[in-house]
């Protein structure tokens, strides 16, 4: 009996062997038709895939889309960090831009100051409640700074030393509302030079006040405004502004002109202080 079961097991397993063989000769063979189990086989396998396909590409999309979210994460993080740097940069070379041009300004002014000899200075402090009044240098008497010398930048007179101490100094802006803060000047026109007195600040109109022209005096709008050098502090020639309106005083005896200022009060850096040739010379024949 068990040798009856034997030879039927090997029997069968030869019969599926025989019909595998078959099976698959018959698939090789080029047919223009498949078979109803061909096609049935082929449907469900198809049908199959078709199931698994999609949720396989929803998650495979998913992850390649946080994948892309990751890399946009850090590529925006860079960018960011350049574009501060950019900024940063941006920035220096805007300021040392200003300063070159500042320095160039000055070199030129240098050249040109014939009648004192230049002090230069940098601004190093301003007290927030005197914004239109003072500023402070790093010069003092150490270096030959003395009250009452004036102070210019490379565009025009802004003021003169209030207070020298030994290495530092005080300077009084032209701004400052002082009555004591005056400044001999003259107009420089065709017909002759106008002289007259700097003497106070308008300050909504951001002005200077030239007072007390002669009534007759011919002056007109855009003529230049400098120092007189007659009141024995200042050199001749500085540039302090130029006309904008000319009006009759409060009594209409003499005239009275708004002057722009040549320079900027509210933007100072980089300054010269102004010390007059005669007064070194005759501090030369003191000694």
């Amino acid at each position: 009996m068990p040798q009856f079961f034997l030879n039927k097991r090997l029997i069968l397993l030869l019969v599926s062997i025989i019909f595998l063989v078959a099976l698959i000769g018959f698939s090789l063979k080029e047919r223009k038709e498949l078979t109803w189990s061909e096609q049935f086989v082929k449907d469900t396998t198809g049908f199959v895939q078709f199931l698994f396909h999609q949720p396989a590409q929803l998650v495979a999309g998913f992850f390649e889309n946080v994948q892309d979210i990751k890399n946009t994460y850090k590529e925006n993080k860079l960018l960011k960090a350049r574009l501060e740097e950019y900024v940063m940069l941006e920035a220096e070379v805007q300021t040392l831009k200003k300063e070159n041009e500042e320095l160039r300004a000055v070199l030129d002014k240098k050249e040109s100051l014939r009648d004192f000899i230049p002090i230069e200075a940098t601004v190093i402090g301003r007290n927030p409640d005197r914004w239109q009044e003072t500023v402070i240098i790093n010069k003092g008497e150490q270096q030959g700074v003395k009250k009452d010398m004036a102070v210019i930048t490379p565009s025009g007179l802004i003021g003169k030393i209030q207070h020298a101490s030994q290495f530092t100094s005080t300077v009084q802006l032209l701004s400052a509302l002082d009555r004591q803060n005056r400044i001999s000047a003259y107009v420089q026109g065709q017909e002759g030079s106008v002289f007259g007195l700097i003497e106070g600040y308008d300050d909504k109109r951001q002005a200077l006040l030239f007072k007390q022209i002669p009534f007759d005096a011919k002056i007109e709008k855009k003529q230049l405004v400098l120092t007189s050098g007659l009141g024995g502090i200042f050199p001749k020639g500085l540039p302090i502004g130029e006309v904008e309106e000319v009006v009759p005083d409060e009594y209409g005896l003499t005239k009275m002109a708004y002057v722009k200022p040549a320079a900027n009060f509210y933007d100072v850096d980089d300054v010269i202080v102004v010390k007059r040739k005669i007064d070194a010379v005759q501090e030369e024949e003191t000694k």
